[in-house]
């Protein structure tokens, strides 16, 4: 009887293996590219009515809380930072904690914090909106107030469609067994959005209440 013998799918010995990016992470970059020229042209706006109405803009800024801008724009900020840090758990494979330190949180416990965070600036958001409807300043006072509320309002939107990604890996992590690359590959995805997010937001901070 003749022996069979089983043929090696591995790659042979001093072949390179070629790794391909990730299409998930490449399409969310490339959408990501179409989110900048949305938001370039939000500026555009803002910045084309500022210059017709400079009197306008003197004096609806004088009304802007920059100082409670620039904490709940730091919850925000902060909360790229330990996004990251639940990136650094996803990609060596570490789901949940394996003990109550934050050096041994993993990529949920991570998501957690930072969805809370984003969840307080959000928050913090609507109360300003109501501050500055108190000081007369809505959508459809002037030119000021449409400008203002559509880059927030806008960017707002974005930020609770970056929450909703938080709760679907988290919930993705509890449904299956064992956390794998394919999982970890969904939490870099939601942390480009999200640090995306916080750039956006760090740009409209300097505009609108910084260069008032």
């Amino acid at each position: 009887m003749e022996s069979v013998t089983s043929t090696s799918l591995s790659h042979n010995v001093g072949i390179p293996v070629v790794n391909r990016p990730s299409v998930v992470a490449v399409g969310t970059i490339v959408w990501l590219g179409s989110e900048v020229m949305f938001f370039a042209g939000l500026f555009a706006i803002y910045f084309t009515l500022r210059s017709t109405s400079p009197g306008l803009w003197a004096f609806e800024t004088s009304k802007l809380d920059v100082w409670y801008a620039l904490g709940n724009t730091t919850i925000l900020v902060l909360s790229s930072v330990t996004c990251q840090f639940g990136v650094f758990a996803a990609e060596r494979l570490q789901g949940r904690a394996t003990g109550w330190k934050p050096t041994q949180w993993g990529m949920v416990e991570w998501f957690f914090l930072t969805y809370a965070m984003g969840a307080v600036f959000v928050i913090g958001q609507i109360f300003e909106y109501a501050n500055l409807v108190a000081e007369h300043i809505s959508m459809s006072s002037n030119q000021y107030g449409s400008a203002f509320y559509i880059t927030t309002g806008f960017h707002g939107l974005h930020v609770i469609g970056g929450l909703i990604a938080f709760l679907l890996v988290i919930g993705r992590v509890f449904s299956v067994k064992n956390f794998t690359h394919k999982e970890a590959t969904s939490a870099i995805v939601v942390s480009y959005y999200w640090h995306f997010v916080d750039v956006v937001w760090i740009g409209l901070f300097l505009v609108i209440y910084v260069l008032k």
